[in-house]
């Protein structure tokens, strides 16, 4: 099974080919192809690549499926015996990506 760990946006996530990945919203539309190019390890089957801190040339295709919003968060603060009551939601966007390639290039260290 070929996969790639990737950086986006402050996070990290494993994305395999066919796979899909929710990551914080893009101003793309749907359908739309975008290449990922923090790529911080590949896996497949007979060896593994491990960028310092990224993998040179290597890069992920993935194609825009969906925008979507996450369940509503409620916070709500509260003082006892101060008549204090602050009630606010949120709802994060994000986009989710269907995993198309993975590009592996020469570069980084090898491992097993």
């Amino acid at each position: 099974m070929k996969y790639a760990i990737l950086e986006d946006g402050g996070k990290q996530y494993k994305a395999v080919e066919g796979g899909t990945i929710e990551v914080d919203r893009y101003e793309t539309a749907p359908g739309e192809q975008i290449d990922l190019d923090h790529v911080l390890l590949i896996s497949d089957d007979e060896s593994v690549t491990i960028g310092t801190p990224f993998v040179e040339g290597a890069r992920v295709e993935a194609t825009v499926v969906t925008h979507f919003k996450a369940p509503k968060v409620v916070v709500f603060k509260y003082k006892p015996k101060e008549r204090y009551r602050v009630k606010r939601g949120h709802r994060q966007q994000y986009t989710r990506l269907r995993i198309d390639a993975i590009m592996a290039a020469s570069g980084g260290k090898n491992g097993s």
